[in-house]
């Protein structure tokens, strides 16, 4: 089948998604527990986003798969999304791939009404794994027909593979966690600083990847743009995700609630101000601002997968530069601000696409937004936009000519698993 042809499928799935937005938004609301807000953001962007793979073909259209036309990818996926994996899965597909996808046991509505409109489109070349992670895994090593493995989670559980990738000469492409660090400085535009933390904090109840996770605020500026910050806090909705109206839903996972509790626990015992929210029932966790954080605190070395915003004050460039980069996590940062922000995100950004690396690369980000919205650096991600980081945040393992490596940076999907 020709690049065209692959290509005016996708154009058809982006059609079918259309016409099925209401029921993607429902099944995410009552799956993932995402708000309806929330869901149907993201139904709209997907839908955009497929309309743009046609500014892909140049790109594209000559690339094929890594082992020849019958060449799988075993593609895992992530609980925190609905509509949105389909431009992970197409773009796998649009290089030539057959794809099997494993979808999280959280969204197994969502990867039922998703092979429903895969099926009459793609037929078998797209597949539906109804495993665990563990025997996915396990099939796309032993398998000879993967040439590569996507994984989206959690570094802990993908690192101990690495000698098993080694030996089978696979690929794995993983896209991982972040603890975003989020810099104001003086003389920023506050109005934009304070619209996208909120927006980019607290979305999906703050169950993204990229979420601002470390909030550092210039000292002269830090008492005004908290208490501006939390003024927009207190006015989020907390409550029901099917109600329009509501803001904040519960959070998908026990694992992630457990860890919330344990960080906000962890930042009591360490002295801190916990100026809003706080309160966690069930799977409920309200909007939080902790303020005076410390980088020993949990909340500020692991990732926070939810709505919790630890903020902590610095003094100069230097310090806030140091204190970013001395984290396990790369994936993306945001700096707000002139001349000093300038230099902040250009010691912060890693290269434009991802390359060898002797070994896992600290304290470079895969992305830096610079006077920019979490919309705006977000724009053709997955399409024409590379998107991945360094540290634990993202990797690649894969064998060159016999010689096995590892590569950082931000990647495309479609690029790394063809030639």
């Amino acid at each position: 089948m020709s690049f065209s042809e692959r290509l005016e499928k996708v154009l058809s799935l982006r059609d079918a998604l259309r016409q099925r937005r209401d029921a993607m938004v429902s099944h995410a609301v009552k799956s993932l527990r995402f708000t309806v807000k929330d869901s149907a953001r993201e139904v709209d962007v997907t839908i955009d986003r497929l309309g743009m793979f046609p500014e892909a073909a140049a790109l594209l259209s000559a690339r094929a798969p890594l082992r020849g036309p019958e060449s799988r990818v075993a593609l895992m996926l992530a609980y925190n999304g609905s509509s949105w994996l389909s431009t992970a899965i197409t773009s796998i597909y649009l290089v030539g791939n057959r794809v099997d996808v494993k979808f999280s046991s959280k969204g197994a509505d969502v990867m039922r009404l998703t092979e429903e409109m895969y099926r009459p489109v793609f037929g078998d070349a797209i597949s539906f794994y109804r495993g665990s992670g563990r025997s996915f895994l396990e099939y796309a090593l032993r398998e000879p027909r993967v040439s590569a493995a996507v994984v989206f989670g959690f570094d802990e559980n993908i690192l101990p593979y690495e000698e098993e990738f080694r030996a089978a000469g696979k690929t794995l492409v993983f896209e991982g966690p972040g603890q975003d660090p989020f810099i104001v400085f003086p003389d920023a535009d506050l109005s934009l600083a304070l619209s996208d933390l909120t927006v980019a904090k607290f979305m999906y109840s703050g169950q993204t990847c990229t979420a601002p996770k470390r909030i550092f605020v210039h000292r002269a500026i830090y008492d005004d743009f908290l208490d501006r910050f939390e003024e927009r806090v207190r006015s989020l909705v907390v409550g029901d995700p099917a109600d329009p109206r509501t803001d904040i839903g519960p959070v998908a996972s026990d694992v992630a609630v457990r860890r919330i509790a344990e960080q906000l626990e962890d930042a009591r015992a360490r002295g801190a101000k916990i100026t809003v929210g706080g309160l966690i029932d069930g799977n409920l966790v309200f909007p939080t601002v902790v303020r005076e954080a410390t980088d020993d605190f949990l909340g500020m070395r692991e990732e926070v997968f939810g709505p919790v915003a630890y903020t902590t004050p610095f003094d100069t460039e230097e310090e806030v530069v140091h204190r970013a980069r001395s984290h396990k996590y790369g994936l993306r940062a945001s700096v707000f601000g002139g001349e000093a922000a300038a230099r902040t995100a250009a010691a912060l950004k890693g290269e434009d696409y991802c390359h060898p690396v002797p070994g896992f690369t600290f304290g470079r980000f895969g992305t830096v937004a610079l006077n920019q919205s979490r919309a705006e650096t977000w724009h053709r991600a997955f399409v024409t936009k590379a998107v991945g980081g360094y540290g634990y945040s993202g990797w690649i393992w894969e064998t060159v000519g016999g010689e096995f490596r590892l590569k950082q940076g931000p990647k495309l999907l479609s690029l790394e698993t063809s030639r």
